[in-house]
């Protein structure tokens, strides 16, 4: 008997009240790459087609994730609860604002009044995401070993408004990009300060939030992408935002990509900063014309594809055999 009971839990793909928040953040990392590819479109006069159907998985994924999670939110709310007043697993809240702007501009490119709805919906709850972590850290107290890179979401999701933003026709668009730029560009400066910090003179991270350390390479790549819609060209300050980036992704990579971390969904952590990489080298690449960027863009991309590929099977693999939603 305890054998054929057995049986129909195997069979279980779990419960969805295991389903983890940060999942938001394939959806992040899928649009990016639907926008990398439609830059790679620009660069190398390829059809736009695949960043078309990319944009339409993200969708698809983004609707899935949020079923879910709102059927998380329905059955089990404490669960919900527990995870945004978590010192770090609420950050990553901010990853379903972030997939808001960013769905904004792969949906815009079909419909632009359907995309300035949902920037403007995502730049509400952003900013008012931004504001709610930034009170709670003012409430003091907060232990050393809690200030890691998913600190930096709240911060990059409001440089992501003028990321989104930049073409807004709103009389009032230029001046939200602008403060949203000023509000990122600080708060992302301030915690890397204190991330670094951390990580330099306290223990290294657990192995589950190893991937995490990617996301410190966001503020620049997303604060170039963000400073160059607002201002409509690339300037210094603008290629040296790039160029640190660039600098700090050869750092990190010897540090993130490693057999020995073992898969799970914090995995998709590494997506959106890599989009963000990928993004900015093609649009550098497009405003500078040189065969070596056009060489370092094509491999960025390229990796990115790869990475976002694995990921995705990876994870649809662990879903189906019951390991992802697992408690």
């Amino acid at each position: 008997m305890q054998t054929i009971a057995a049986v129909p839990k195997q069979r279980s793909i779990g419960s969805v009240q295991f389903l983890p928040v940060n999942l938001f953040a394939s959806v992040m990392g899928m649009s990016g790459l639907s926008l990398a590819w439609r830059q790679a479109s620009k660069l190398y006069g390829i059809s736009t087609v695949t960043a078309d159907v990319i944009g339409i998985v993200a969708i698809l994924m983004f609707l899935a994730v949020s079923a879910g999670y709102i059927s998380k939110w329905v059955r089990y709310p404490h669960k919900v609860k527990a995870e945004f007043t978590h010192p770090i697993l609420g950050n990553f809240f901010g990853t379903i604002t972030i997939a808001i702007l960013l769905l904004s501009t792969v949906i815009g490119f079909r419909s632009q009044a359907t995309g300035q709805v949902i920037w403007i919906i995502g730049t509400v709850l952003t900013l008012a995401f931004s504001c709610i972590m930034l009170g709670r850290l003012l409430n003091g107290n907060h232990d050393h070993v809690n200030v890691v890179p998913p600190w930096l979401i709240p911060g990059v999701g409001t440089l992501d408004i003028a990321v989104a933003g930049g073409t807004m026709p709103f009389p009032w668009a230029q001046e939200i990009n602008l403060m949203s730029l000023a509000i990122g560009g600080i708060i992302a400066l301030v915690f890397l300060t204190m991330i670094l910090t951390r990580l330099i003179h306290h223990d290294p991270l657990p192995a589950g939030l190893t991937p995490s350390m990617m996301i410190m390479i966001a503020p620049f790549e997303v604060g170039f992408l963000g400073y160059a819609n607002f201002e409509h060209r690339i300037d210094p300050f603008a290629s040296i935002l790039f160029y640190f980036g660039l600098f700090l992704f050869v750092v990190l990579f010897f540090k993130v990509f490693k057999k020995s971390i073992p898969f799970g969904a914090s995995w998709w952590a590494v997506s959106f900063p890599l989009a963000a990489l990928s993004n900015a080298a093609l649009e550098y690449a497009l405003y500078v014309d040189s065969w070596l960027l056009i060489a370092i863009s094509t491999v960025i991309l390229a990796f990115l594809s790869i990475v976002l590929l694995v990921l995705f099977v990876r994870t649809l693999t662990i879903l189906f055999n019951g390991k992802l939603l697992q408690g």
